[in-house]
C-alpha cells in the first residue's frame, strides 16, 4: 500500500518472542488485539480488490495484500484515533465494503496474524455448520494467554496456517492431533518427527506465537482464475483436469496481452471453507501453457490431498512483465519446439474462430 498523510501514529511496535511459556508472541502492549485478517466474498475482481485495499488504507497504512481475496491490516496506530477497539474497526470495514462495493467480508481479530487468520476461518466454519449462506462475520480472539490457549486447545493440526495435509497426517499418526497436544510435546520430539526448522515453527504456532509483523505491500501485477466444482471433489484426476483448464485459460490470456509470468500460485478451498495456498517461482518468465500446467500439477501433488474434499481450485500468475522484455532459454529439444509451434497455431485459430475453437483434451466445462 502507498501511505498518504495520516493523523495517527503508524510505527509498528517491535514484536519479540515471549519468555516463560507465554501463549502469544508480542510483548504485553501488543497483547491487545490489533491485527485484522479480512477475507472478502465473493472473490472480488482485480479492480474491486484494489478498491477494497484502498478502503483498508483509510484506517491504517499498514496493509498487507493477500490476493485474490484477503488482506492483513495492523490497526494498532488507529485504535486511539478512531476511539474504537479492533473489533469495532472490523465492523466499519464490513459496512464500508458492503456499501461501496457490494462485497461482504469475514474478519478475524487477534494479537498477531496467525491467530487472526484462524479466527476468521473459525467464523466461516461456524457459518457452514449452521447451514448459512456465505456472509460476513467478525470473530475476536482476546489477547490474554488463557484465552489464546482455550481458543487453540481443540484445533486440529490442519487448522494451523502453514501446516499442510501431509504434515497434519504425520503429526496425527504420532497422536499429536490437536494444537494443545502439539504445544505440550517436547520440542525435541517434534524435531525427530518433522525436522528441526519445521518443528520449531509448528511448536510456536500451536502456542499462538507468530512474531511476523504485518508487512505493507502492493499486490504484484497478476491475473487469476478459479474453478468451483459442482460438488465437493474427492477425485484427484478431476482436480488435475480443472488445473489444466485454468492453466490453459491463463496461458491464452497472457499471450493475448503480450505478457509473461514469473510465478504461479495455487489456492485450494476445502469443504469446511478453509484454504491452502502455495506459490512456485517459474524457471523463467513464461506464458507457455505446458510450463504453467506442469507447475500447477507440481503444487497440487505436493499438498498430498489424498482424501480432501475440495470445493474449488484457483490459479494465479504473478510478476507479470512484457513478453518482449523477457528472455527465453534456447533448447535443442524438438518436442519443446513442436509444442510452441502448435501453441502458436492454436492461438491463431482462437483469434479467428473464438476462444473455444481449440481446447486441451482434458478440458473441464466451468461449473
Amino acid at each position: 500500500m502507498t501511505a498518504g498523510r495520516y493523523p495517527f501514529p503508524t510505527r509498528l511496535m517491535d514484536m519479540a518472542l515471549p519468555g516463560g511459556g507465554r501463549a502469544v508472541g508480542p510483548e504485553r502492549e501488543g497483547d491487545v488485539p490489533h491485527v485484522l485478517y479480512v477475507r472478502f466474498h465473493p472473490v472480488p475482481g482485480e479492480d474491486v480488490y484494489q478498491g477494497l485495499l484502498t478502503l483498508l488504507g483509510e484506517l491504517t497504512p499498514v496493509v498487507e495484500a493477500l490476493p485474490p481475496d484477503a488482506a492483513l491490516a495492523d490497526v494498532r496506530g488507529a485504535l486511539r484515533y478512531f476511539g474504537r477497539d479492533a473489533a469495532g474497526l472490523a465492523e466499519i470495514v464490513r459496512v464500508r465494503a458492503l456499501a461501496r462495493y457490494g462485497v461482504d467480508c469475514t474478519v478475524g481479530v487477534a494479537a498477531n496474524p496467525l491467530l487472526a487468520r484462524m479466527a476468521a476461518h473459525e467464523a466461516q466454519e461456524v457459518q457452514g455448520a449452521q447451514g448459512a449462506q456465505e456472509s460476513g462475520a467478525v470473530r475476536t480472539v482476546p489477547g490474554d494467554p488463557d484465552a489464546v490457549a482455550a481458543f487453540l486447545a481443540r484445533k486440529p493440526p490442519i487448522a494451523l496456517p502453514g501446516v499442510g495435509p501431509a504434515t497434519a497426517r504425520t503429526l496425527s499418526a504420532y497422536g499429536l492431533d490437536s494444537a494443545a497436544r502439539i504445544a505440550a510435546a517436547p520440542l525435541s520430539t517434534l524435531q525427530r518427527i518433522l525436522g528441526a526448522a519445521t518443528a520449531r515453527r509448528v511448536h510456536a504456532w500451536a502456542r499462538g506465537i507468530d512474531p511476523a509483523p504485518v508487512t505493507p505491500n502492493a499486490p504484484a501485477r497478476a491475473m487469476g482464475a478459479e474453478h468451483r466444482f459442482r460438488r465437493d471433489e474427492l477425485d484427484p484426476v478431476r482436480r488435475r483436469r480443472a488445473l489444466l483448464t485454468l492453466a490453459d485459460g491463463l496461458g491464452v490470456r497472457l499471450r493475448t496481452s503480450g505478457q509473461v509470468a514469473a510465478a504461479i500460485s495455487l489456492t485450494v478451498r476445502y469443504a469446511d471453507r478453509s484454504t491452502t495456498t502455495r506459490t512456485r517461482t517459474l524457471t523463467e518468465p513464461t506464458a507457455h501453457t505446458p510450463a504453467l500446467t506442469a507447475a500447477a500439477y507440481a503444487l497440487h501433488d505436493a499438498l498430498g490431498l489424498q482424501r480432501a474434499r475440495v470445493r474449488s481450485v484457483a490459479l494465479r500468475v504473478e510478476g507479470l512483465t512484457d513478453a518482449g522484455l523477457a528472455s527465453h532459454q534456447l533448447t535443442f529439444d524438438p518436442a519443446d519446439e513442436k509444442s510452441r509451434r502448435l501453441e502458436a497455431a492454436a492461438d491463431r485459430a482462437r483469434a479467428r474462430f473464438g476462444i473455444s475453437a481449440v481446447r486441451p483434451a482434458g478440458f473441464l466445462d466451468v461449473a
